[in-house]
Formats: C-alpha cells, sequence, structure tokens
C-alpha cells in the first residue's frame, strides 16, 4: 500500500513543482521506477501466496484431476525448481551489481533495490510449495522434483539435444497440469541459456531492465485506477448513465453492457476484472430483461476485451515500449478502430433486442440528468487523462498518477464507497497482486526475447518471410493467421514481449505503418481472449457465472465471428487506424 501511494504521490508532486515553482523533485522519475520493481516482485509473492499466479486453467489445471497426486507433483514440482533457478540467478545479477555500484539516488544503490528480485522468487518458490499440498510427503516429493530441476538447471552443462527436449516438454506438461504461465516463459529462457552459466544472470538483468523502464510505472499507477473505480460504486452509477442515455433503443442494455466494459477494460487492460468486478451485476440485468443466458454470457465474456485500445490501456502502452512506436500516436490511431469493433458488438446486441421484443428503458430527460449528475466525477476521468496528455500538461506516468489519486479521492471522500478500515486496503492488496502476476510474466518473457535476439531469430524469420511471401495482402493474411495462434496459445502480455520484436521487422519490410501494425497486432490479440486453449476471459466467465467451459466456448461463438470480421477490416483498410493521426499531424 505504501508503495503504491508513492508511487502515485511522487510524479503527481512533480507536475505541481513543475507547473507552480519551474522546478523538478530530484530523483523521483527513476525512484518511481524502482517501485514498479518492488510492487511487481512484492505482488508476485502476494499472487503465489493467495494461488493467484495467472495460468491457463487455474491451480488445478485441466488434467490433474484424472492424474491425481502425480499431476500435481509434477506441475508444482517444475514451477519450483524454475522459480529456483530464476531466484539463483537473479541473486548472482545483484552480487555482480554490488561489486560495481551505481547509485539510484543518495545512498541507494541499484543493487539494493534489485536484492527483492531473489528475495521475492524465493519466496514464491516456498508458497508454491506450501500451497501444493498438506501432505508432507507430497511436499517432500514436490520439493525433491524442483531441488533436481533446479539442480540441473543451475550446475550442469548438457549438449545433448535430447535435454532441451525432453525440458520443453515438462515445461509443457507442467503448464497444461495448471503451473503458472512465468514458469513456461521463464523456464524456456533458462533452458536456452543452459549451456551458457556465466549468461544465466541475463534473464533477470532483462527483467530489471523492463520493469524499470521509464514508461512501465503506468501499468501498475493505471491499474489502481482501475480498481478504485470497479471496487467501488463506480459501475452502479455509470450503468445508470448509459442506461438513462441509451436503454431507450433497441438492445439497450446490451448496448450498456458493452459500453460499462469498454470504460473499465481500457484502465485494467483486459486482465479480466472487468468480468470479475461489473460481470455480476449486467449479467442479472441482461437475465432480467429476458435475454437469454446463452446471448448474456457470450455478451459479457466478449465485451470484456473490449476498449483495450482505448487510453489508457495497459497493452497499447507496453506494445509501444516494446517496438519503440509513439504511445500517443497508438492511442489515436486505435480509438476508430476501437469503436468499430464495440460497434459491431453493440450491433449484434441492438438485433438480439428487436428479435426478442425485449424491454426498453423509455428516455426521461430528469432521469438522464440526474445520472449524469451522480456519475460525473467518474465520467470526467478520461477527459482529465486526454487533456493531460495530448495537451501537453504531463508526461504518460504523470497522468497515470494523477488518474490514480484522482479517482482515490473522489471514491474515497466524494462518494466514500472506498473507507479506510473497509474495502480500501483489500482493494490495494488485490491490485498489487494483478500486478505482480503481470509483472512477473513481462520480466521472464524479456530474458526469453533476449536470447531470441542473440541467437538472431528475428533477422533470420524475416529472411524466411521475405523468400516466401511477396504480397502484401498475403503477408497480412498470414500475419492474421500467426497473431490468431498467438493469441490462442498465449496471454496478450507475454505475446507482446516475445513476438513483437519478431514482426516489426516484417511489417517495415512490407511498407505497413509501424501505428497500423501495431493496432493489428493487438485486435488479434483481443480476439485472442475469446480463443481456446488461453482465452483468458472463457476461464474468468466460468469461474464469475459458475458454468462449465464447454458452455462458455459455445456461447461466444457468434462473437468471435463478428469480432474476426472486425479484425479484417481494421487490417486491410488502414484508413480506419491512420486518417485520426494525419488528421492531427502526427
Amino acid at each position: 500500500m505504501a508503495i503504491l501511494a508513492l508511487m502515485a504521490l511522487l510524479p503527481a508532486m512533480e507536475v505541481v513543482a513543475r507547473e507552480l515553482f519551474s522546478t523538478g523533485i530530484t530523483g523521483s522519475i527513476v525512484t518511481v521506477q524502482h517501485l514498479t520493481l518492488w510492487i511487481g516482485f512484492i505482488g508476485a509473492a502476494l499472487a503465489a501466496r493467495d494461488g493467484r499466479l495467472l495460468s491457463l486453467a487455474g491451480e488445478g489445471g485441466w488434467l490433474r484431476d484424472r492424474l491425481g497426486i502425480w499431476g500435481g507433483i509434477l506441475a508444482n514440482g517444475v514451477a519450483v525448481g524454475v522459480t529456483l533457478v530464476l531466484a539463483a540467478a537473479s541473486l548472482k545479477l545483484m552480487l555482480t551489481e554490488r561489486e560495481f555500484p551505481r547509485a539510484i539516488i543518495g545512498p541507494i544503490q541499484v543493487w539494493m533495490a534489485q536484492a527483492v528480485m531473489p528475495a521475492a522468487l524465493a519466496l514464491i518458490a516456498w508458497r508454491i510449495l506450501r500451497r501444493s499440498s498438506d501432505d508432507w510427503k507430497q511436499r517432500g516429493a514436490i520439493l525433491l522434483v524442483g531441488a533436481v530441476l533446479g539442480g540441473l538447471g543451475m550446475g550442469l552443462e548438457l549438449q545433448e539435444g535430447w535435454a532441451i527436449y525432453a525440458g520443453f516438454g515438462l515445461l509443457v506438461a507442467a503448464v497444461v497440469l495448471g503451473a503458472p504461465i512465468y514458469v513456461a516463459l521463464g523456464g524456456s529462457a533458462v533452458l536456452l541459456f543452459w549451456n551458457s552459466w556465466g549468461v544465466m544472470a541475463a534473464i533477470p538483468a532483462e527483467t530489471y531492465r523492463i520493469v524499470v523502464h521509464p514508461m512501465l510505472p503506468t501499468i501498475p499507477l493505471f491499474t489502481l485506477a482501475g480498481y478504485f473505480l470497479a471496487e467501488s460504486g463506480a459501475s452502479q452509477r455509470l450503468v445508470r448513465l448509459f442506461r438513462a442515455w441509451f436503454g431507450w433503443i433497441p438492445g439497450g442494455t446490451p448496448v450498456i453492457t458493452v459500453l460499462v466494459c469498454a470504460f473499465f477494460t481500457s484502465f485494467t487492460g483486459g486482465s479480466g476484472v472487468t468480468i470479475l468486478a461489473v460481470g455480476g451485476l449486467l449479467y442479472p440485468m441482461l437475465i432480467k430483461e429476458h435475454y437469454d443466458a446463452k446471448f448474456s454470457t457470450g455478451l459479457v465474456t466478449a465485451s470484456g476485451s473490449l476498449g483495450l485500445l482505448f487510453p489508457p490501456s495497459l497493452p497499447v502502452i507496453l506494445y509501444g515500449i516494446s517496438s519503440q512506436t509513439p504511445i500517443n500516436k497508438l492511442f489515436v490511431g486505435g480509438l476508430l478502430p476501437g469503436l468499430v469493433l464495440i460497434a459491431l458488438v453493440a450491433a449484434w446486441g441492438v438485433r438480439q433486442g428487436v428479435v426478442g421484443q425485449s424491454r426498453r428503458t423509455p428516455f426521461r430527460w430528469k432521469e438522464a440528468w440526474l445520472a449524469l449528475r451522480g456519475a460525473a466525477w467518474e465520467a470526467a476521468v478520461p477527459v482529465i487523462i486526454l487533456v493531460g496528455i495530448f495537451g501537453g500538461i504531463t508526461t504518460l506516468v504523470e497522468a497515470a498518477a494523477i488518474t490514480a489519486l484522482y479517482t482515490f479521492v473522489i471514491e474515497t471522500f466524494v462518494h466514500r464507497d472506498l473507507k479506510w478500515n473497509g474495502k480500501l486496503l483489500p482493494t490495494m492488496v488485490s491490485c498489487a497482486t494483478l500486478i505482480g502476476g503481470v509483472l512477473i510474466i513481462l520480466g521472464v518473457a524479456m530474458g526469453l526475447t533476449s536470447f531470441l535476439v542473440d541467437a538472431q531469430v528475428p533477422s533470420r524469420a524475416l529472411h524466411w518471410v521475405q523468400d516466401h511471401i511477396h504480397s502484401r495482402l498475403l503477408f497480412l493474411l498470414a500475419l492474421n493467421a500467426a497473431l490468431l495462434l498467438v493469441g490462442a496459445l498465449m496471454d496478450i502480455f507475454s505475446a507482446i514481449i516475445v513476438v513483437v520484436p519478431l514482426i516489426a521487422p516484417m511489417g517495415l519490410a512490407f511498407g505497413i505503418d509501424p501505428v497500423h501494425l501495431g493496432i493489428i497486432f493487438l485486435v488479434n490479440l483481443e480476439l485472442g481472449y475469446l480463443t481456446p486453449p488461453v482465452g483468458m476471459n472463457l476461464f474468468l466467465s466460468s469461474y464469475r457465472f459458475n458454468l462449465p467451459l464447454p458452455e462458455v466456448y459455445k456461447s461466444v461463438v457468434p462473437y468471435l465471428l463478428i469480432l474476426a470480421v472486425g479484425v479484417l477490416l481494421i487490417t486491410y483498410i488502414p484508413a480506419i487506424t491512420l486518417t485520426l493521426p494525419r488528421l492531427l499531424g502526427m
């Protein structure tokens, strides 16, 4: 809580000092960057404690029940082993930094900030072991598997190809059985660096580099603002606002669902908070107004990823960091494509409203005004962000900090939904837990990307594509197919870190505008939220609405087809993406 509070306060104070006194606060930016490192690893430890490290199918995995205790021993043993190797590599990095100290601010050195990495990873390994079973014999077996694998990763230099292939096979099996996603990415990096233990510290070094990137604090800060909104009464006020203004049209409630979900997803980045936080409010509304359960489940599940292109979306920021594309241009370029996707899904909702003759809410000026007045503080949030960033008043990090403080003030002191001794602390802990689950994935994925770049995989892939594909349209079609596959196998955050360095040179070679390429990438990965086996929204809806996964799969089929049409339109009509940036001279 203290770390998040300091991260929000320092940039906001920087703005005040700059505007009023034409000066800044010494070391504030680099301090916030290193606080991001701490909140990331502490949050990951919290996620491990609560069993909330991101995985394909939860802690249990969809095969573990069939394999009994052996599936758990394998999954948890691999997770413990990989985590111990990463902890040892982080310790090596920290000790190396200590030999050649660099100051962050005053007496605080870089190695002191990095100390959180080995400590947190060791704690994560212990918590995975502790949660794995109440039976000490099973825990002993898991620890033995982890120790053996960890010892192999740290001590042996095997040249045989079969050992590497066997290692990848273990990783795949472990993740299918419920091991966290970071284990697959970190374990892959460990295997690829296996024969060079002297450079194994490159993995945590890349983790450190990405997590303390100057733009990365926007992720925890905007996520914190999203949590303040989601855990307060903001969702009810916004639903009332949209219902008062749009409930009169056919399919008004589905349209409201789409708009409310898009609003929350823009802050939480499709992390699932939208479905978990407002799904329980919107789903009963749809059922009450006589929309069938299958349609309602599919609508909420699909809408949980809409808004991914709007400011201050976390994937857009991360894509800009990874590809070195101006983030403000990505946000402007994503406005029309985002509206196209919203319009397509909303149109399907209108159709259902007409066919089913569902109940509408009559428009009344008095209610519309009262609803607007009641939600005015929340409705002003996007305006504050856009004015701050595009008006040249704040940097992106400063806008994120001001947004977090603003939402804290209005939900704690204006509406008083978050009480100091009630919801506030659990909300910030939940936020830190989500941040940790995401940042640990980004960090180890960066280690994997480092190996791929060193091995010249991007340039080799580019040469292969240029040798086999000569048409720009054919390249775009192949890109869509490849990204759809990536979205079905990887979460969006790790996909950005691992895949973007591969496709960015290809897009440049085929003359595709970097902003257009970024939006193509993001809308394809947005579609990936609904595609098995790693469609995150599918698992979250199954959990939130207590439905079997096959029922959720069936419910999203129409939306997969609708959004696929939107993806093709955005891909093959560049003007949808590029018109606004060109009009604004960007």
